[in-house]
């Protein structure tokens, strides 16, 4: 398997107030937030268009469980299946099943600390509209 991890996805944190976050981060830093949090673009070696995210998230989010952390990080990755039956072959924990949407498909593992990773298969082109 060539490529495993071609860039950031995201950055997700646990957030007492994610509203008043992103507000101090608009004001303070000018990031351009939306209910989401921060969509920053890039371009890749081969000049296509790419985001990584950045989300405050509900302190009582459920979402990097089984893990205990305040954050979630997630990683681009080509071929998502492949990818996740490699890492299974090798012994890593693969969390739940994957999840497909029209950006992209999604899985979950968790790293040597026990940090729940997300893989991003993403499809950028359904933020460009």
């Amino acid at each position: 398997m060539k490529n495993r991890v071609t860039g950031i996805g995201g950055i997700f944190f646990k957030s007492e107030d994610p509203d008043a976050a992103k507000a101090w981060y608009k004001k303070h830093l000018a990031l351009d937030t939306d209910n989401y949090g921060c969509t920053f673009w890039w371009k890749d070696k081969k000049g296509n268009d790419c985001s990584t995210q950045w989300s405050p998230m509900d302190k009582e989010t459920s979402y990097f469980e089984p893990s205990k952390k305040q954050f979630m990080m997630n990683f681009r990755v080509e071929n998502l299946d492949e990818l996740l039956e490699t890492l299974k072959a090798e012994g890593v924990t693969v969390v739940g099943e994957p999840e497909s949407y029209d950006y992209g498909k999604f899985g979950w593992i968790l790293d040597a600390e026990g940090n729940k990773i997300e893989l991003w298969e993403p499809v950028d082109k359904v933020f460009l509209k």
